[in-house]
């Protein structure tokens, strides 16, 4: 195993300076993610964004902005939550073999697999045993999925305790915001050393070259969007054609005949 990741040592981000060098920034990186998302539907490729992180570190308003230019039809996305009773009687990778896209999408999950090296182990919800034996299962996973063409990102997203309590006092006192918390997140927080010791390992031990870890300091959700996305289309468009589909001569005649314009 390489040398064990340190939640506590990752490089802070720069905030932006205001709302508006913000929007700007975003609105440019979204319209590429735009442009990517139409050429992987032309050429056939497909996708898998992974989001996990510290409870309130932003994973939902970061998947919603990630996703609200894109066309829905081809962006799915899956919050994952504990299985239900025919779950459980399964490998607990079964159900996200099932989330696969299809070629021309792609699929964003807002927790994921990892839960079987986190929220289960940190829980003691399984034996030793079964979440030491996950770490190669998934990596082995993964594997299959990138050596069958899939282009997989995966980020986790942290905040420090402090940051976790102002954001959940924020979700008490804004009603538009309270459906967020619930009874669960101050539940957690107890296991809070457990979860530290689970996250380091299972980023340290699954980080791979075929599917490295993104770890992103979310302390200022602006800066963590823009980072984040700027990741994605980096990785995405790599080696990809992005020139949008000529207009064959068939198409051409058409439009001359039915809409008298010539293209």
């Amino acid at each position: 195993m390489s040398k064990r990741f340190r939640l506590d040592r990752i490089k802070p981000l720069k905030p932006f300076k205001d709302k508006d060098a913000y929007q700007k920034a975003l609105g440019k990186v979204q319209k590429r993610l735009l442009v990517i998302q139409q050429a992987y539907l032309l050429q056939g490729r497909r996708a898998m964004i992974v989001f996990e992180g510290t409870d309130a570190a932003g994973k939902g308003g970061t998947i919603r902005r990630l996703t609200e230019r894109l066309d829905p039809r081809f962006c799915k996305v899956w919050p994952t939550g504990a299985p239900n009773q025919t779950e459980k009687r399964q490998h607990y990778l079964q159900r996200f073999w099932a989330r696969v896209p299809d070629a021309g999408s792609s699929a964003v999950f807002d927790r994921s697999w990892y839960g079987r090296v986190l929220v289960e182990r940190a829980e003691k919800l399984i034996s030793r045993r079964e979440w030491k034996r996950a770490y190669g299962e998934i990596n082995e996973f993964e594997r299959l999925l990138t050596d069958d063409g899939v282009v997989l990102l995966k980020f986790y997203l942290h905040i420090v305790p402090e940051t976790q309590k102002r954001r959940f006092i924020e979700r008490l006192t804004d009603p538009l915001k309270r459906w967020k918390i619930t009874r669960r997140d101050f539940e957690v927080r107890k296991y809070h050393d457990a979860y530290r010791d689970a996250v380091e390992e299972a980023l340290t031990r699954t980080s791979t070259d075929h599917a490295p870890w993104h770890i992103i300091d979310a302390e200022y959700k602006w800066a963590a969007h823009v980072k984040i996305f700027t990741i994605i289309a980096d990785t995405l468009a790599k080696g990809v054609d992005l020139d949008p589909p000529n207009i064959d001569d068939d198409l051409r005649r058409l439009a001359k005949q039915t809409l008298g314009v010539e293209v």
